[in-house]
């Protein structure tokens, strides 16, 4: 079995439920801050739905330094839930076809993450995208749930049944 094979079942499955809390952000909370140091509602959901566009990078470059990024490459908070969601989607599937389009030997090569110039950590492709984009997007997630929480927002069953959800 390819390696591709065996990861895109648990990308399928996080992104899945990454969409399931992202369908119930509240347009009306966009700027909705749990603290002053907090990211906004919007910012935080805007910030999970950019995570996928990472596997460009990832895949396509072995390496990314973080200083060459110009500061308009930030994504712009999206004025509605429909544009969160249609952004979040062409994320996803984009990082689904690199992901399907990629060999043993394209997620096994070792990519680097650095910041000026310093290395923050190299790594095998197969495992940044398992890190620094899934496992990246869960905790997002699980901020975006407490969020949401705060907001008196219905959460759907993630792993196991939630409080307002009682079945997966």
């Amino acid at each position: 079995m390819a390696i591709r094979d065996a990861l895109l079942p648990e990308f399928d499955h996080e992104m899945g439920v990454t969409r399931k809390l992202l369908e119930r952000v509240p347009e009306g909370d966009f700027a909705w801050k749990p603290h002053d140091k907090s990211m906004s509602l919007g910012g935080l959901a805007t910030h999970l739905s950019h995570i996928p566009h990472w596997s460009q990078a990832i895949i396509e470059q072995a390496e990314l330094d973080m200083t060459g990024i110009p500061p308009d490459a930030t994504p712009t908070i999206p004025a509605t839930r429909q544009e969160l969601l249609e952004r979040f989607d062409r994320n996803v599937r984009d990082a689904r076809a690199r992901i399907a389009g990629a060999s043993d030997a394209d997620v096994m090569a070792v990519w680097t993450f650095k910041k000026a110039g310093e290395t923050v950590f190299s790594m095998p492709r197969i495992a940044a995208l398992r890190s620094f984009l899934m496992n990246h997007s869960v905790h997002h997630r699980g901020q975006l749930s407490v969020y949401l929480r705060l907001r008196n927002v219905p959460l759907p069953a993630m792993y196991g049944p939630t409080a307002d959800e009682g079945s997966l």
